[in-house]
């Protein structure tokens, strides 16, 4: 038993460091995330979406300490409890999306690991029966220092995963996992390459015929069958390839221009997922920015979700020398972490992108 409780001691407190950190690291991501869950469709707590980025900060905050407090057996009672407690509640929260297929991405690893829903629960029961172990061997778990120095590394540890999170909410993430990361090519991304493997589906015709119900199974093709057409079940046996970019547009007057746009040898991006909520302080630098630009020979441009005379109106409030352009507001959101932001692109390559509080950074700038 002193052996199994030392293992998951071990696996357990990594596993909430590392998860928690890649969390705190996209702290905005983290909360797009809970967002999902907190929506109508899902657990249907409308009232905490505005609080989602204080929940996000939190959680992560609250699960790297964890890992680090079971990790030097620090206030053990109080952390294999609480290990316990959350463990229980993202079981319950990972089944619920997986059977009810309401996310499809539990953002456990934010966008450095992706998991599908049933992928998720199946890790979340394995942790649960390893801080069993931990929570019934209690007694095994020994400090690994005295008692001053475990407080210490607690008090280090909550500092540094403060002042991170306050970092990386003023500026962008540190490390990017987004396919959308400096020096990332977005036609690239894109692209299906030849020979790519495409996805393989099952479907199960089925048909009523000679007074009994009849079932066909083809992978697409309609069957020749004399009956009466019930209903067609489809599942998928392979899945196919998908591109790291899969919804990106660039539209204008339901027009596409990404691909001429991803052309420009000189291209930067105004990106503000919604106007409502971006934040207008910046927007004198942003047409500075513009107008800079457009002088050494940039292409301008605005990428929003809102709608047209949303982007009327700010475009006039603040004289912006721009044509905003439309996409999808999730893909700007994966865009970059900013309510403005910034990018500078070379024929489709991501050569800088600035949260609006770096703006002053940009290179022509």
């Amino acid at each position: 038993m002193r052996y199994l409780v030392g293992f998951s001691r071990i696996f357990v407190g990594i596993l909430f460091i590392i998860s928690g950190f890649i969390k705190l690291n996209d702290p905005v991501g983290f909360s797009f995330k809970l967002e999902e869950y907190f929506s109508e469709a899902v657990l249907n707590l409308p009232f905490l979406v505005p609080l989602a980025l204080w929940v996000s900060l939190g959680v992560v905050i609250f699960e790297v300490l964890l890992g680090v407090m079971l990790l030097v057996g620090y206030r053990v009672k109080f952390t294999v409890w609480n290990l316990l407690l959350m463990i229980v509640f993202f079981t319950f929260l990972t089944f619920y999306s997986a059977y009810f297929n309401k996310v499809t991405d539990c953002g456990c690893f934010g966008d450095a690991v992706k998991l599908t829903p049933w992928e998720s629960f199946t890790k979340d029961v394995i942790l649960f029966v390893l801080i069993l172990i931990l929570f019934f061997g209690q007694k095994y778990i020994q400090p690994l220092f005295r008692s001053y120095p475990n407080r210490i590394i607690t008090a280090v540890a909550l500092v540094l995963c403060v002042g991170y999170g306050y970092y990386v909410l003023n500026h962008l993430p540190v490390i990017d996992f987004r396919p959308y990361k400096i020096g990332a090519n977005i036609q690239k991304g894109i692209t299906v390459p030849v020979g790519a493997p495409e996805a393989v589906f099952d479907y199960a015709w089925k048909f009523k015929a000679n007074g009994e119900e009849q079932i066909v199974h083809t992978t697409g093709d309609y069957p020749t069958v004399d009956g009466e057409f019930i209903g067609v079940e489809t599942t998928e046996l392979q899945a196919g390839y998908e591109p790291p970019i899969h919804d990106f547009t660039v539209e204008q007057n339901g027009e596409d221009f990404a691909s001429d746009l991803l052309q420009e040898p000189k291209l930067v991006m105004i990106v503000a997922y919604d106007l409502r909520k971006t934040n207008t302080n910046f927007y004198g630098e942003v047409k500075e920015i513009a107008d800079a630009a457009v002088k050494k020979g940039y292409k301008v441009i605005g990428m929003s979700a809102s709608s047209a005379e949303q982007a009327k109106e700010i475009i006039e409030k603040y004289n912006l020398n721009l044509e905003f352009y439309y996409t999808d507001e999730i893909a700007l959101k994966t865009i970059v972490r900013s309510n403005p932001g910034v990018l500078v692109l070379e024929k489709g390559t991501i050569k800088q992108k600035v949260h609006y509080n770096d703006m002053d950074n940009l290179l022509f700038y």
